[in-house]
């Protein structure tokens, strides 16, 4: 299954447009912090909504979006129909942000809170995105390359290598040089390559399961597969557990306890708390938002994102879905191979993380499969520029500018450039330390949720309730992250060794074993006691100085400015992503 001169030449011209376009951008004057972090703040609306889609669609979607379909159906499609939680990014959250100016989302924490919360904020989000975004985005990447580029092997590296590191280092060099210009104009042309690429594996796919007709794959999909990979709502105890309460069962664990499963009970109430401060708090994304020209611009965007979020479904998703239905069916016994274990016809789960470009390997024709890996380079790079870009604006506007508020404009964006940098250099160290490691993807779920309470808790409590102070913001981060904390640090023995487990019903088997959903909304329930308890027994703090911050120290002029920024097209486009995820949902359902 080689690539074709086709294929190469469709390659390479993708390679071309986008340094192309990267180097008209880098020629453009950056003189400004503004330029360098935000572009200038002129972004438009397509461009906005594209960034946000292309920077969340990343080497994590094509290796464990696709990965998890094949494995669990469409149990992981709650996390992609959060398309709403943009919603909210751009009616309730843009507004606060662009009224205060900020440049990051510590800084805001700063404007509402304290210094303090901004610092703790930074130094989180910046680890965060180190051994999180990187090291997935890597890892994806290398395995990508080896799926789609076996024979390719240069001084003593094997493809795994090579690609990782072309990635990264063609990504850092246009993001150090470009900055958000480069990020964001070079991620609007990759999300539409993105977009047509993945539907076409679809389509293709469908194809290859109906014998040529699109609609027969569909019906041929869903009878191979089964309902229950069609069930957005997993039951609390899936079948052959038995339920009970009782915190050890030798028949096996109960459902408080089940970590192989995804609930209905945790998509519903934590998932949202997840995708609202990915959304609508994380720098990674709303970066972009604060790159618009004025508030309607961001919130147009932040709506047209929502646009594009619903698409996972059906462009990562069902292809994993496909792939499993022509493992399990036979009709490509190559797939069916690396798929299923030949000895014992078990399902091998650690490979489902192939499905995506495997598929594209086995279901497309010559050329357009160039197309889809151009796709497929398109996210991977898209996904490391989000990040490498985040991190350099964190770095100098919430660490260097504090050590050096003397700093010229020509200093900082000198300073972006060397953070960027060295984010690429930390990317190039992180590749054997990861190479060869396994289910990552639910791994990085499981940051994630321990991560996002409080952070969540403490920006929207913060600008819905003005009676909230510094010293009950600060109180709920550290509580909030100290119980991810010591959750992650329970959770690495078991995960880094096939041997390590603790005793069976020892206070540390039960923290393990909490399902992390459900570990992640004690955080959440925890997080909004410490922050109201000690906000109330302490001092409020001076609404003057946090005029325009929230919702209750809102001035008639602030109210009336908002208002003139949406129109009537806005409040229809929203109403309709809202009717396509309620739709969904109800087709869904087994």
């Amino acid at each position: 299954m080689g690539f074709h001169y086709l294929d190469w030449a469709v390659i390479l011209l993708y390679f071309g447009v986008i340094l192309g376009l990267a180097w008209w951008v880098i020629r453009q004057k950056q003189e400004t912090s503004s330029d360098y972090f935000l572009a200038g703040r002129h972004l438009g609306w397509f461009v906005i909504g594209a960034s946000i889609f292309a920077s969340n669609i990343g080497s994590e979607h094509l290796v464990g979006l696709a990965g998890s379909g094949c494995t669990d159906g469409v149990a992981m499609a709650h996390y992609e129909l959060h398309a709403w939680c943009l919603l909210v990014l751009g009616w309730v959250m843009v507004p606060f942000y662009m009224r205060s100016k900020v440049f990051t989302m510590p800084e805001f924490l700063e404007r509402r809170f304290s210094p303090s919360a901004r610092w703790v904020l930074s130094i989180i989000s910046l680890v965060a995105y180190v051994l999180t975004k990187i090291a997935v985005g890597i890892f994806a990447g290398g395995i990508v390359f080896s799926v789609l580029f076996p024979e390719i092997q240069f001084l003593g590296m094997d493809s795994f290598w090579l690609g990782s590191i072309l990635v990264i280092i063609l990504t850092g060099l246009y993001t150090v040089l470009g900055g958000m210009r480069a990020v964001a104009y070079t991620e609007a042309l990759q999300t539409i390559i993105l977009i047509f690429g993945s539907l076409l594996v679809t389509i293709f796919g469908l194809k290859a399961l109906g014998a040529g007709e699109i609609f027969k794959g569909w019906g041929a999909l869903r009878d191979i597969v089964g309902s229950e990979m069609f069930n957005l709502w997993k039951p609390m105890v899936p079948a052959g557990i038995e339920s009970t309460w009782a915190p050890v069962k030798e028949a096996g664990k109960m459902a408080w306890y089940f970590n192989d499963n995804y609930p209905w009970l945790g998509m519903l109430f934590c998932a949202p708390i997840i995708g609202l401060w990915y959304w609508c708090t994380d720098q990674y994304i709303v970066q972009r938002a604060l790159g618009a020209s004025n508030e309607k611009e961001a919130r147009r965007g932040s709506i047209a994102a929502s646009f594009l979020k619903l698409l996972p479904v059906f462009i990562f998703i069902i292809p994993g879905m496909i792939y499993f239905a022509l493992a399990k069916s036979g009709q490509i016994v190559a797939i069916q191979q690396k798929l299923f274990d030949p000895a014992t016809g078990e399902l091998i789960r650690d490979n489902a993380q192939q499905a995506f470009p495997l598929l594209v390997m086995h279901v497309l024709p010559v050329g357009v499969r160039g197309i889809v890996v151009a796709g497929l380079l398109a996210a991977l790079m898209s996904s490391l520029a989000g990040v490498f870009n985040a991190s350099s604006t964190l770095f100098t506007i919430d660490f260097y500018t504090k050590i050096r508020p003397k700093a010229t404009e020509q200093q900082l964006v000198w300073i972006g450039r060397v953070a960027t940098t060295v984010m690429v250099l930390i990317g190039l160290m992180w590749i054997p330390v990861i190479k060869g490691g396994k289910g990552l993807y639910d791994y990085l779920q499981g940051i994630q949720a321990y991560l996002a309470p409080p952070i969540f808790v403490v920006f929207f409590l913060g600008v819905f309730m003005k009676r909230l102070n510094s010293k009950g913001c600060l109180a709920s981060l550290i509580v909030g992250f100290l119980m991810g904390l010591f959750r992650l640090f329970v959770d690495t023995p078991v995960k880094l060794s096939s041997t390590f487990a603790y005793e069976q019903g020892s206070f540390f088997w039960v923290v393990n074993n909490i399902f992390f959903q459900y570990y992640s909304l004690l955080i959440f329930v925890v997080c909004i006691i410490v922050m109201i308890a000690v906000s109330y027994m302490t001092e409020a703090p001076a609404y003057a100085t946090i005029s325009g911050l929230t919702f209750g120290t809102l001035s008639e002029e602030h109210r009336k400015e908002s208002r003139s920024s949406w129109s009537t097209g806005d409040v229809v486009a929203s109403v309709l992503v809202v009717v396509i995820i309620i739709a969904v949902y109800l087709y869904f359902r087994g």
